[in-house]
């Protein structure tokens, strides 16, 4: 993508009421959300090596997220689909969706993932036995981001 048309983007989505938009293209992803304050915050996928001129900073930082855990169990790791916060259980006081040495089946419920306060169920794309939980209640996850070990 070309710097014209991602400086464009942005000021379509500056002027706008919107405030998140991501376009995926060959050359690589740009999503480009509007903070609180009216500023832009743009993100290129590394494919995309173009840099468009920064727009301001929110006042506030961004919480940092918790770091990828390397090390794990071997095995089939159930993956994060997009970025947002880990839940194990359906509320507060609920039964956890699984447990280490739990049994799932493929499209079992094995957790949930809040992004923009929408309640994501994520299902098991492997059948086979917990082996390892890689997420703590309530940690920030990233796209990609393993969540179980399943053998």
């Amino acid at each position: 993508m070309d710097l014209r048309k991602l400086k464009t983007l942005i000021d379509l989505v500056s002027d706008s009421n919107v405030s998140e938009l991501e376009i995926t293209e060959a050359e690589g992803k740009v999503r480009i959300v509007k903070g609180g304050t009216g500023a832009v915050q743009h993100y290129a996928a590394p494919m995309v090596m173009q840099q468009a001129p920064a727009a301001p900073a929110p006042a506030q930082a961004a919480p940092a997220l918790a770091p990828v855990v390397a090390e794990a169990p071997e095995g089939h790791r159930v993956k994060s689909p997009m970025v947002g916060t880990f839940y194990r259980a359906a509320s507060p006081g609920a039964k956890s969706f699984v447990e280490i040495g739990d049994t799932v089946k493929e499209g079992q419920t094995v957790c949930i993932i809040e992004a923009m306060k929408i309640l994501n169920e994520i299902e098991s794309d492997k059948s086979g036995v917990v082996k390892e939980i890689l997420c703590e209640n309530g940690q920030a996850v990233e796209y990609g981001q393993p969540l179980f070990v399943i053998e």
